[in-house]
């Protein structure tokens, strides 16, 4: 049986998803977690490597001749370099559209907290507020209906287009901004510019590229309305975390609605991370236990493509 090395499969299934799938299909050598100097040595003589956040580049390929498959245990994989691994006859595959669903209701989840401060209401409530309360309801932070309003989204992928009919059915009106015309009802596609202009929620959904890395910056923040409701599930860098600060502290923008940032995890004393108008989530829009049962199977399903010559999701 050919080795399969996993180098950092904790995060993906922290023990709660049987790993017996890829058992059947290899000898399997676990990992939780694996430092980058280590990277090499734990490859060794394996044939099929699985990582989720280990970067493996020139020289770790270079170190580890016998490695002819990389399987990606996410959909983004710019942890690899995948030129170099063409050059090399390395197959490379990722993990595509198994937490659309997922994501799209982690964006709602934020956009929700920002509306009605629920988390924040409860803890007043734990803690005797309403119990002193002399009528019969209290809030301390403005409430926000979302019906009638304009809801932006950069990129309309997998993940756009389901976050653009959840927010169809909360009555809002949908632009969009994408480099491939859809042509789906009920959604405007715009400019960039006028996205800018006219949303009062922007959700971004694009990938990091050269184009969008840093797309959230002061130039484009000052297009946008005032009170402008940010939200990024997609990738940290995709914004300037400073500007977006000081966006913040100016009232430019509302609030700042991330899952992602530049540095994961942050730095103590990140500006943005502790930021009173941010709310951001530790990166586990992807990570419901549904949402990684899909991962898993496609995994397992992407070794026996290799194994059996049908490859599929290969990236490079």
């Amino acid at each position: 049986m050919k080795k399969i090395v996993v180098l950092d499969g904790y995060a993906a299934n922290p023990g709660d998803i049987s790993w017996e799938p890829l058992k059947g299909l290899g000898e399997v050598v676990y990992y939780d977690r694996t430092p980058s100097e280590q990277i090499p040595s734990r490859i060794g003589d394996a044939e099929i490597v699985l990582t989720n956040k280990c970067v493996i580049g020139r020289d770790v390929m270079g170190k580890c001749p016998q490695m002819k498959y990389i399987g990606v245990l996410a959909t983004g994989y710019n942890n690899i370099d995948t030129q170099e691994a063409a050059a090399r006859g390395i197959c490379v595959t990722n993990i595509p559209a198994y937490s659309t669903d997922s994501v799209a209701q982690i964006v709602f989840a934020l956009l929700l907290e920002a509306c009605h401060h629920v988390g924040a209401h409860s803890e007043k409530v734990h803690r005797g507020g309403w119990a002193a309360c002399a009528d019969f309801c209290f809030w301390d932070s403005p409430l926000i209906e979302l019906k009638g309003k304009t809801f932006g989204i950069v990129g309309l992928g997998r993940i756009g287009r389901k976050v653009a009919e959840v927010a169809q059915v909360f009555g809002m009106r949908v632009l969009a901004a994408t480099r491939t015309p859809k042509n789906i009802e009920g959604i405007a596609e715009v400019s960039m510019e006028r996205l800018f202009e006219e949303s009062d929620v922007i959700s971004f959904h694009c990938p990091l590229t050269q184009e969008t890395e840093g797309i959230l910056c002061r130039e484009n923040l000052a297009k946008m309305k005032d009170g402008v409701i940010l939200i990024n599930t997609g990738r940290g860098g995709l914004a300037q975390e400073e500007d977006v600060a000081e966006a913040l502290d100016s009232g430019k923008a509302a609030w700042y609605l991330a899952d992602v940032m530049t540095q994961e995890p942050p730095q103590a004393g990140s500006r943005l991370a502790e930021h009173p108008r941010s709310i951001i989530t530790p990166h586990i829009g992807w990570a419901t236990r549904e949402a990684r049962l899909r991962l898993q199977e496609i995994m397992t399903e992407n070794v026996r493509g290799y194994l059996t010559g049908n490859i599929r999701n290969q990236v490079n």
